[in-house]
């Protein structure tokens, strides 16, 4: 038996299927990555609209807040409020929260947008619109303490420590706009 034959044509045969493979999963990404694009900018307008319905749907994106972890300002255009996107690091990965403000600088309403915390604990936190509601109408002048202005969730204090420092992000990015 050559060498050809047991070590060069096996080589040679898995670069071609590497090479196919990757341009399989190239194509398929170029067809997907503006469907899913277009699916996440409806979903985040969604629950834009969601926490302020007051809004009609008609928000501008304020550019220039530089805040850790904040990922997107949006104001009302009819001036009912502002809209932000954060992110806290939870037990399970990042949990992202989008969080409105009043007019009079209280925060209306959160939502928990993605989440990858453990199932049964976690969640409790990220998938409980109870445990939201707990934040509707503090002030959004100072970061808010766990365990003082909120209480943390039993059995998920990293999770609700998540929630917890992604609003205060959002706290910081609205004041800095304010």
């Amino acid at each position: 038996m050559s060498n050809w034959n047991r070590v060069f044509k096996p080589i040679v045969v898995l670069g071609v299927i590497c090479i196919v493979i990757t341009g399989a999963l190239a194509a398929t990404n170029s067809v997907t990555a503006p469907v899913i694009q277009a699916a996440t900018i409806a979903a985040e307008n969604a629950a834009r609209a969601e926490l302020l319905p007051e809004a009609e749907g008609a928000f501008t994106k304020v550019e220039g807040v530089e805040v850790e972890n904040v990922s997107d300002v949006y104001t009302a255009d009819n001036g009912t409020g502002t809209v932000i996107t954060c992110s806290g690091k939870g037990y399970g990965g990042t949990v992202t929260v989008m969080v409105a403000f009043s007019p009079d600088d209280t925060v209306k309403q959160i939502k928990i947008t993605e989440s990858a915390e453990t199932k049964g604990i976690g969640t409790n936190v990220t998938e409980n619109a109870e445990y939201w509601a707990s934040y509707n109408g503090l002030p959004a002048t100072q970061a808010l303490v766990l365990g003082t202005d909120v209480d943390a969730y039993t059995g998920a204090t990293i999770s609700s420590r998540a929630v917890n420092n992604a609003v205060n992000a959002a706290i910081e990015a609205y004041n800095a706009i304010a």
